[in-house]
């Protein structure tokens, strides 16, 4: 597979590794007295296919991706039953091809603009299948270089998915961590807080409202903050090699 490099962790380590990380997910989801387990997003960016069906022969039905072509690839080789997010930034150009190219995506977490929702929303239309789920991505830490709403946007974006887009479930709110894959407090507070925002003017039952936050580097403390859904790449499958890319 061209997008995808081989691993360089032994063959059942990352088996291992993901039920290592499955546990402790777990611990600090009963620490933090959650009444469902968060969920845990093994992403396999730049990962070969054996390395995620080690996860999937451990039972893990929940894949991550960031590129659009990788996850075109990977889903027509991996099971049917497979839940893939899409984590990473999504033209709105390519919201039909990601949409017609992978029957079983479970939610697009990166939803940052009034144009992606609608292109998203029109090509599950199409396809007609029933709505994807999908999480608006605010950029909690104020750095150019992220994508996302600002937190004072994420209502107005909310809102629009919400009353407009008939074809997607809006999901929650996700936000994207520094780049050692942690996140300060401050930013899982901010995003609470949009949650908090988002629920009482949209009258939403905060526990349907999902926050996505906490990457490898802070997964535990992100779910003591509150986390539902944590997205963990390099401690399931090892470091990445972008030599591809």
């Amino acid at each position: 597979m061209s997008a995808a490099v081989a691993g360089s962790i032994p063959p059942g380590m990352t088996a291992r590794n993901l039920v290592e990380v499955a546990a402790r997910v777990a611990a600090a989801g009963a620490k933090a007295s959650k009444a469902v387990t968060p969920r845990l997003v093994a992403v396999s960016k730049t990962k070969p296919v054996e390395q995620l069906m080690e996860c999937y022969g451990a039972g893990h039905r929940s894949f991550g991706e960031n590129y659009v072509q990788e996850i075109l690839e990977k889903s027509p080789v991996m099971p049917a039953d497979v839940q893939w997010h899409f984590i990473g930034h999504l033209q709105s150009n390519k919201a039909k091809s990601l949409v017609q190219g992978v029957p079983s995506l479970f939610m697009v977490e990166t939803v940052d603009s009034v144009k992606l929702a609608n292109k998203l929303n029109t090509a599950v239309g199409e396809a007609a299948r029933l709505p994807l789920n999908v999480m608006v991505q605010v950029n909690t830490s104020g750095e150019e270089t992220k994508f996302g709403v600002n937190p004072e946007d994420c209502l107005s974006l909310a809102r629009h998915i919400v009353t407009d887009c008939a074809h997607l479930h809006f999901s929650g709110l996700m936000t994207i961590g520094m780049p050692d894959y942690t996140s300060r407090p401050e930013n899982f507070t901010c995003l609470s807080k949009c949650r908090d925002e988002v629920c009482e003017a949209l009258t939403l039952d905060v526990s349907t409202v999902e926050l996505s936050m906490g990457m490898s580097g802070d997964y535990e403390s992100a779910i003591q903050m509150g986390s539902d859904n944590v997205r963990v790449g390099s401690t399931i499958f090892g470091a990445r090699d972008y030599s591809a890319k």
